[in-house]
């Protein structure tokens, strides 16, 4: 028996050592006919000897078991966007903020790849999971999808814990292969080679994602100095060593002017690459530099992504809808002739409002230019005018809700409103908010369901989204819902009872509150009784919640069929607690502001702000005379020259280590 446990080890590093040369280095050392024969004696030994299987063995690539859903990951270092920049003025703004800040940095160049950002986690050199980026802070396990794909290394060159990220991403030749055989079965084309990867990936069958030969290029280290790594270049180069699969594209450069080199070269390449790029990463490679630059809520100010010009195409505006929103918003909508964009069929765009339309002179029957802005969200860009026949129908705003027929009311200088408590757009764009993923994250509730059960006439209300269960039946005998898909909605129906009281907050629809300040009230109140008998003057002495939206918020709880709702949601079950971190209290941290600069041996620069906010304390990026202590570990920057000019207290690595272990 201890000879068949060596063969597959054997095997297994036989193979995982060719798919590395054949996908990541493109130099095979063995025929596909050596490591068929392999792979088969792989499979067979596995199948008769299970005990000795590797759950990372090469013969899952194929694809294991389905599931039945994505289950959530936390990310403990969030999977932050980046701020998006599309021309020289703006690059050379960010340049210009970071010489500002005492700066005067090399950087990397790295292309900007178009397809699924993923975070892969190492126990002991092996994968142990796979996560989306979701709202940066929770994503999806898709680890039985990533095991598929064969630039992932299953066992890494190192016994070593590790997380990386990088893009999973579809080859151009791969999306049109695919697209002739789905052709050719009937089926509905893939638009693009983003939408193509997403929708693999997100496969619950991973037999599916394994057809479909997705690649990855791995491009961030989220802690490099716990690994003693000093630059964003040296992180490239570790994790190639380590057997990912690392973009050769990226280049060091030190000026503006070749930032524009290299942004111009690879505009012109862009056609030619194998797979598709929508613009360029710009980082600041020294990572101590990175951290002393810090981050905003949304985005690092160490990088930002130069976004390709828009690519703009001429169609005809066939008609002009209206639509209502779940605030009553109603929004003008072009209906245009298909036309093909950045690679997505493009039949409707917003037209934003009433002035949006006026300026344009906007027309039923124009040609207009359409593109992508950012690449992403169809935009009219305007009618040419050259091209009117004068059979042209100007434009019209409405004066009645276009599903309800109430008198609509223009609040502002800009919106029109339909004010009918009873519309039932308004009423279905309402439970779209409540089940989506910021609000109660009721997996398998995707629009079009819930507007299939409001037509049904299961789900009118939000406390109705809890009583599904007593229409499964009916639910069942509609086209399109099994069993196991109603099981598993319903199942994520009760969960969602036990939410945090920020998701409730934010679902409720409360004018104005999106979903970091429902946290912020949610957190601050711990409870929904706190909230709703919380004073206007209460609400506005919170920072970030001013005169508008403390008005909104008494006023939401002002009205009797708010309260009843919420008593209600109580009734059923609903969780109306703040389930969050508690903020312990310490004289030394609670109520002060830091900035921390340098490298602490003992502790991560986010390990250290995620302390200091668990102790009421708050983290800044920049010293001032409002800054209460500066934390200087090694190699600090110009931060520690100005907080000893300022006089500020300072702790030094011993100080901060010896108030962390009384804590």
């Amino acid at each position: 028996m201890e000879e068949i446990k060596k063969r597959i080890e054997e095997l297994t590093k036989i193979l995982n050592k060719a798919n590395y040369e054949y996908y990541n280095l493109d130099n095979p050392t063995i025929t596909d006919q050596e490591y068929d024969k392999y792979l088969r004696e792989l499979i067979v030994l596995e199948e008769k000897y299970p005990e000795f299987s590797d759950p990372n063995s090469p013969t899952k690539r194929v694809g294991g078991e389905a599931i039945d859903k994505f289950l959530k990951v936390k990310h403990k270092i969030p999977m932050i966007s980046l701020a998006n920049v599309f021309n020289e003025e703006e690059i050379n703004d960010f340049t210009n903020r970071i010489k500002n800040a005492g700066f005067n940095p090399e950087y990397v160049c790295e292309l900007k790849i178009d397809g699924l950002s993923v975070s892969l986690h190492y126990e002991h050199g092996k994968l142990v999971f796979a996560a989306t980026r979701g709202d940066g802070v929770t994503g999806e396990d898709i680890t039985h999808n990533v095991k598929t794909i064969k630039t992932v290394p299953l066992d890494l060159k190192r016994d070593i814990d590790i997380e990386v990220r990088g893009e999973i991403y579809m080859n151009k030749a791969t999306l049109e292969k695919l697209n002739r055989e789905r052709e050719k079965n009937g089926e509905v084309k893939l638009q693009n080679v983003r939408n193509a990867a997403a929708g693999s990936i997100r496969q619950l069958d991973p037999k599916i994602a394994s057809k479909r030969h997705l690649d990855t290029w791995i491009y961030h280290l989220p802690n490099p100095l716990d690994y003693g790594i000093k630059t964003h270049q040296e992180a490239l180069d570790f994790m190639k060593e380590l057997g990912f699969k690392v973009n050769p594209d990226s280049r060091l450069v030190k000026t503006e002017k070749e930032i524009m080199e290299y942004i111009s070269e690879y505009t012109k390449k862009r056609s030619s690459l194998p797979y598709e790029i929508d613009g360029v990463v710009i980082k600041v490679n020294n990572v101590v530099m990175q951290q002393e630059l810090g981050s905003t809520v949304k985005y690092p100010r160490w990088a930002v992504a130069y976004k390709f010009p828009a690519e703009e195409v001429l169609t005809r505006l066939k008609d002009i809808k209206f639509t209502v929103g779940r605030t009553g918003q109603i929004t003008p909508n072009a209906v245009l002739d298909p036309v093909l964009v950045m690679g997505s069929t493009i039949s409707r765009a917003t037209l934003h409002n009433e002035d949006y339309c006026r300026e344009l002179d906007l027309r039923i029957g124009d040609i207009v230019s359409i593109k992508k802005a950012g690449d992403v969200i169809p935009e009219v860009v305007e009618p040419k005018l050259e091209r009117r026949t004068g059979n042209e129908i100007p434009f019209e705003m409405i004066k009645n809700c276009p599903i309800c027929g109430s008198l609509l009311v223009k609040k502002g200088n800009v919106d029109y409103f339909c004010v009918n408590e009873d519309c039932p757009k308004k009423n279905i764009e309402g439970l779209i908010h409540f089940a989506s993923h910021n609000a109660m994250n009721i997996d398998g509730l995707g629009d079009e369901i819930i507007e299939d059960f409001y037509n049904e006439g299961f789900l009118k209300t939000i406390p109705d989204f809890y009583h599904l269960k007593e229409h499964r039946d009916d639910i069942i005998a509609l086209e399109g819902y099994g069993n196991k898909k109603v099981s598993n909605l319903l199942i994520a129906i009760e969960e969602s009872k036990n939410n945090s009281l920020e998701r409730l907050i934010f679902g409720l629809g409360i004018a104005g509150i999106g979903a970091k300040n429902a946290k912020l009230l949610a957190s601050t109140y711990k409870n929904m009784t706190n909230l709703s008998n919380a004073s206007f003057d209460d609400l506005t002495s919170i920072r970030d919640i001013g005169d508008i939206l403390g008005e909104n918020i008494v006023n939401y709880f002002a009205n009797p069929n708010n309260i009843e709702l919420i008593n209600t949601l109580e009734d059923i079950g609903i969780n109306m607690n703040y389930i969050g971190n508690e903020v312990a209290s310490n004289p030394l941290i609670t109520d002060k502001k830091f900035v921390i600069t340098g490298t602490i041996s003992f502790m991560s620069r986010e390990d250290i702000k995620s302390l200091i906010e668990a102790y009421g304390g708050k983290t800044v990026d920049s010293v001032s005379k409002n800054t209460d202590i500066v934390i200087v570990g090694e190699a600090p920057g110009s931060k520690y020259d100005k907080a000893q000019a300022l006089g500020i207290e300072i702790w030094n690595e011993d100080k901060f280590k010896e108030i962390v272990d009384s804590l």
